[in-house]
């Protein structure tokens, strides 16, 4: 039993621990201070750093007001109060970074600015465009995007204007146009945004870190208030909310993390394993545990996830996790290889509807791919097929007009006293229409869907808090649609895999495994790229609890030539026996085998120690060969290409690839290939275009 101010018994402490694993169990009860967790796919981090928060408070050593908990998505917000809630510790924060800050600058805001708090930007790509505009780059929307999600870097990465075109050189990175033109719409972006007094979601980190690290009597009140804190995938951190982090913590070290560097998929945006690869050499004492046993999958899907990691190069010491399946055998995992993507939708679909029909929930069941532009063909197959769907990114469930109304009648309706929190709800929203039986189908079943799932939140609150009633209710309701943390409704999910990070599904197919979309293209030949994305068919793998299908297809249209291969990913997984497994052992061992790194200057002989040194093939103390014709020949043709495939032109080749073909002129495939950046997707792809150019340009 509680004392008064809430502190277990050991013995009843003890019990707040019933259920933990020994590595689970040891990283709850951890003393309070540094506490890195490994945490793999599966393996209960969410459960695990709920319990170390509830054991924190109920021993005494913090109060659950002073603890802040936070992650990278609303939905694992959402997650993480709920399973306070249920701990009897629902006082603690568990918010996202930019939820976070937003709370506390709209606090600080009127005592360090003055006047009223700015309004926040939903949309940047208005004031994007008008700078854009401004310094003569196109403001078609994927132009748009693209300046938008390099500006979003920059400040996520804490690189100005001034300093973007330095960076990014030294960095190699591919940009979407002349590092000079871009760093002038950000420095215009910056002002247009600030004299309409409204602020970007960077910006609410950005303030907030500079209204700690700049008013000490704030900071003293900020951190009088929060005195422990909880990371949630922490492998995603990046420089400036590790530096918000920092300006929150102000030298004190209660402090823990959660991550897997397995998991890091989001080094586009800024993202970096480093702080949770470097967590013990910043705290010397941290306690480190590692959980490796995967509740989530069956032991074939942890098996296959296990190989596909395994394959990764270079592989820090703190990322070398290996699943360990906990549950009942289950189905191996299926492959299966298609003509054209049409055909591989519709098989898709046909087995979805076997599943439906064994019993699995439609909201059991996923299709991930690399790019939302793959959506089309399964969105048509279910369509056909008659199987209700959900795109993940479509629009906002607490947006929704059926929404919205049933949560007006349930906050007029919270004042009629029923005792019974769950039919009462049913009662108020039979009146916005949720029928007994659900309709055919369309549109009303989509409404229905989202009412029912309005029904499923209360069941929900009242097996958590069992005295909750409408108001409590129409609270909860409240702070879900201000997170944007909706229910689940019912449908099959089509997501991309990066919108599936963190989510899981009894069936999960991954489609599209074909070279040139998984890994995607303008990966190729670059090895940090290429690891970036077996990370992320890693995190596809483990959404799946028991049923996996991969699947690839030969062509994209019906009739087109089936010159596509199978994703280098794929090697290894298939059983040699399987019908899929048709490729000649010749052809996968050149997939799998890495093409051998240079590391010595073609002129002079000496090591290549930077990136730009490797890409060009020779150290920069010696002299460039390239041929300024051949390169203008070069660019002229890229542009060409890029406005024909509709994507950016470093997608096509960047900048560094094309000075080393300049320099280095290849006449045959075996030269071209073996220039950094050109990888066998590309060399299939361009290599005789490429070649057709060096050639012209010899002749000319």
């Amino acid at each position: 039993m509680p004392d008064v101010t809430g502190v277990l018994s050991p013995r009843s402490l003890n019990r707040l621990l019933d259920g933990l694993d020994p590595e689970q169990r040891a990283a709850a009860s951890a003393p309070r201070g540094p506490v890195c967790v490994l945490a793999g796919a599966g393996t209960g981090k969410t459960r695990t750093i709920t319990h170390r928060i509830a054991h924190l408070v109920r021993s005494g050593h913090v109060s659950a007001g002073q603890v802040l908990a936070v992650t990278f998505t609303t939905r694992a917000a959402g997650e993480m109060r709920t399973r306070l809630r249920g701990l009897g510790v629902d006082a603690a924060q568990a918010l996202t970074f930019h939820a976070a800050a937003r709370r506390q600058l709209r606090y600080f805001w009127p005592r360090v600015v003055g006047d009223r708090p700015w309004d926040l930007l939903e949309n940047k790509l208005r004031f994007v465009g008008q700078a854009a505009n401004r310094h003569r780059l196109g403001t078609e929307v994927e132009v748009l995007r693209d300046l938008a999600s390099e500006i979003e870097w920059a400040k996520a990465s804490l690189v100005g204007p001034d300093d973007y075109p330095a960076v990014t050189a030294r960095m190699q990175r591919d940009i979407p146009a002349p590092a000079t033109q871009i760093a002038e719409v950000y420095r215009t972006y910056e002002e247009l945004k600030n004299a309409a007094q409204v602020l970007d979601f960077d910006d609410l980190l950005l303030h907030t870190t500079a209204v700690l690290e700049e008013h000490s009597v704030v900071a003293e009140e900020f951190r009088d208030r929060y005195r422990c804190f909880v990371v949630d995938e922490y492998q995603d951190v990046t420089p400036l909310q590790q530096r918000l982090l920092d300006a929150w913590l102000g030298g004190r070290d209660d402090l823990t993390v959660v991550g897997d560097a397995n998991q890091t998929i989001y080094s586009f945006g800024g993202a970096s394993p480093r702080p949770l690869l470097e967590f013990t050499r910043r705290y010397p004492d941290a306690t480190v545990v590692r959980l490796e046993r995967d509740y989530r999958s069956t032991p074939e899907v942890v098996a296959l996830a296990n190989r596909v990691i395994g394959a990764a190069r270079g592989r820090p010491a703190g990322s070398r996790l290996k699943l360990i399946g906990q549950r009942p055998p289950g189905p191996e995992p299926r492959f299966a290889e298609f003509d054209d993507e049409a055909v591989e939708a519709g098989a898709v679909a046909r087995r979805v509807r076997e599943l439906l029909d064994g019993g699995v929930a439609a909201s059991e069941i996923a299709i991930l791919y690399r790019v939302n532009a793959q959506s089309e063909a399964y969105e048509s197959a279910l369509a056909e097929a008659g199987i209700p769907y959900l795109v993940r990114g479509g629009e906002r469930f607490f947006n929704r007009t059926e929404v919205r109304q049933a949560m007006s009648a349930l906050r007029a309706a919270s004042g009629d006293g029923s005792s019974d929190l769950v039919t009462t709800v049913r009662s108020v929203l039979a009146r916005v229409g949720l029928t007994e039986s659900p309709p055919a189908g369309g549109a009303a079943k989509e409404r229905w869907d989202a009412l029912l799932a309005l029904v499923e939140l209360a069941e929900e609150l009242a097996a958590t808090v069992p005295d909750a009633d409408l108001p409590r209710f129409c609270a909860e309701l409240d702070q879900r649609a201000a997170a944007q943390h909706p229910p689940t409704v019912e449908g099959v999910t089509l997501a991309s895999l990066h919108a599936a990070k963190g989510l899981e599904w009894d069936a999960v197919f991954l489609v599209g495994l074909a070279e040139g979309t998984m890994p995607i293209l303008h990966a190729d030949g670059d090895e940090a790229a290429i690891e970036e994305e077996r990370r992320l068919f890693y995190v596809g793998v483990t959404r799946a609890r028991e049923h996996l299908w991969l699947s690839w297809a030969l062509a994209r249209t019906p009739g087109a030539r089936r010159n596509r291969r199978r994703s280098r990913f794929l090697y290894g997984l298939i059983p040699e026996d399987h019908p899929a497994a048709r490729v000649a052992r010749s052809q996968q061992q050149q997939q799998q085998q890495p093409k051998p790194v240079k590391t010595r200057c073609r002129v002079c002989g000496g090591p290549l120690l930077e990136t730009i040194d490797v890409k060009l093939g020779r150290c920069g103390r010696c002299p460039s060969t390239v041929d300024e014709a051949l390169l203008e020949r070069l660019k002229s043709w890229r542009a060409d290409r890029a406005r024909e495939l509709k994507v950016p032109a470093f997608v096509v080749f960047t900048d560094a690839t094309l000075t080393a073909i300049a320099e280095q002129r290849p006449t045959d495939e075996a030269a071209l290939v073996s220039i950094s950046g050109i990888g066998a997707t590309k060399l299939e792809r361009f290599g005789a275009e490429i070649l057709g150019v060096v050639r012209a340009s010899a002749a000319s």
